[in-house]
């Protein structure tokens, strides 16, 4: 195993543990890279190709299916040649995707290529948060994890600055192929990053372990080792039927429940398809990118914001507060495009309301799910589990962004927006309902919760998990 030396030094234990946490999380600026590109270089691809509604759904979506496979393997891969690994053999498959896309001589290629990056994705979906959450301290483990989902949005604002540079000379080929330069910063940067310490204890490699945990804790490590050992010592592999046992059925509804109901609200909708929704107000292609600089600007400050305050304010209050305000603003964005004469004022209008939603999502849905996913479920069940939760997630995304285009060609823009807007009521209802709160706590003792809560019906999650620091 390699490992960075930074000496025993307090400083040089944050430091590590603040580089290897980035390092991983570029995992998320590769997801955010390839959500927010496609959006821009679709202008261009169907000026090169001619497709119907749902050949362009087809190729968007393409990526989401791939990621939905590639989630699915990747829960398994995960837990068998270890998180480390995983993240490596995902550079490299993102790596030939993005080449494959920026080559592809017609639709089929193109489709495979978005494939190809696709199962990359879905297997850093799964692997970043959980190697970060699993080598962070408690302490700083909600602010850490969420790293991740700050660089999906540094992915997706990226994305939208190549291609503004390229949108001039509608160069979709230098737009896609420009995803080979962030996997193979991943790929290098990993070669020094160690194993996940909980992975290592699980396979037998106490030393090596305790050797991470002692580069990544300011103290206690002899006794979050105790607890791992304890953990361990009650378990054996969990399956997928495994996951349906009274005492884990409350955190898989709550998984499957957050991951259906962050697409289904419509935030990759918007970002897939922002700039051909906004270039539909009268806005040029060019102008339509650069609108989305500003929809992808909002997300990163948004995210630091959520990640500023996660570990203070808790998971469950920002879902709460961000939910409340996607249904409002998804209510003002249908009302925006049912206005007749849609165009100039209006569309900045309209943009100005797509930043607002996206904010709102940034603060919870986006870093909450893909936190909580990394937190709640036991070790033994870590991988199966994040990896069912994260294939319903790509299965909802692969759904909305292959049917956006069909929607709003059939029943219009401000009807889709709305029944987003439908599906983000059901989403507050079921946080309100069943969502718990985890912030503080080791995932050692979020385990001992759920087990000593089997068969409780938890009424709004605070009974699940107690508030930290108790």
């Amino acid at each position: 195993m390699s490992t960075i030396d930074t000496g025993g030094s307090i400083r040089g234990r944050d430091r590590f543990v603040y580089v290897t946490a980035a390092l991983a999380a570029l995992n998320g600026l590769l997801f955010g890279f390839d959500t927010g590109i496609i959006s821009g270089a679709f202008l261009y691809i169907k000026q090169t190709f001619e497709m119907s509604p749902l050949v362009r759904g087809i190729v968007v979506s393409g990526a989401m299916a791939g990621a939905a496979a590639g989630a699915a393997l990747g829960g398994k891969l995960a837990d068998e040649i270890g998180r480390r690994r995983l993240i490596l053999l995902g550079a490299g498959v993102f790596f030939v995707g993005s080449f494959t896309m920026a080559v592809a001589p017609n639709v089929p290629v193109l489709v495979a290529g978005r494939l190809i990056d696709g199962v990359a994705i879905g297997f850093a979906s799964i692997v970043g948060p959980l190697y970060i959450s699993e080598i962070a301290p408690p302490k700083i483990r909600g602010a850490l994890t969420s790293l991740n989902q700050l660089m999906v949005t540094v992915g997706i604002l990226v994305s939208y600055f190549v291609n503004y540079a390229f949108a001039d000379a509608g160069a979709w080929r230098l737009m896609l192929g420009a995803g080979t330069v962030p996997a193979v910063v991943l790929a290098i940067g990993m070669l020094k990053m160690p194993e996940s310490p909980r992975w290592l204890f699980e396979r037998g490699r106490r030393e090596e372990a305790r050797e991470v945990l002692e580069r990544t804790r300011q103290g206690g490590v002899d006794e979050e080792l105790t607890g791992i050992e304890e953990t361990v010592a009650e378990q054996s592999a969990a399956g997928l039927g495994d996951l349906l046992a009274p005492w884990l059925r409350p955190a898989l509804i709550v998984g499957l429940g957050l991951a259906v109901f962050q697409q289904v609200t419509g935030i990759n909708a918007v970002m897939y398809y922002a700039p051909t929704v906004l270039e539909s107000t009268g806005f040029g292609s060019t102008t339509s990118i650069l609108a989305t600089v500003g929809i992808g600007l909002i997300n990163v400050l948004m995210t630091v914001v959520a990640i500023a305050v996660i570990d203070r304010v808790g998971r469950r209050a920002l879902l709460l507060v961000g939910v409340s305000g996607m249904v409002v603003t998804l209510a003002i964005l249908g009302g925006v495009f049912y206005l007749p004469g849609f165009s100039g004022a209006l569309g900045w209008f309209a943009t100005g309301s797509l930043m607002l939603y996206v904010a709102f999502f940034a603060i919870g849905l986006g870093p909450v799910f893909w936190l909580l996913i990394s937190e709640i479920y036991p070790l033994e069940a870590r991988g199966t589990a994040m990896g069912l939760v994260t294939v319903a997630n790509w299965g909802a995304n692969l759904a909305v962004s292959l049917t956006f285009p069909i929607l709003t060609a059939n029943v219009g823009t401000s009807v889709t927006f709305w029944l987003f807007g439908g599906f983000s009521a059901a989403a507050l209802a079921f946080t309100y309902y069943f969502v718990p709160e985890t912030k503080g706590r080791s995932l050692e003792a979020i385990e001992a919760d759920l087990r000593e809560n089997v068969g409780e019906h938890v009424r709004g999650g605070v009974d699940a998990v107690p508030d930290a620091d108790d």
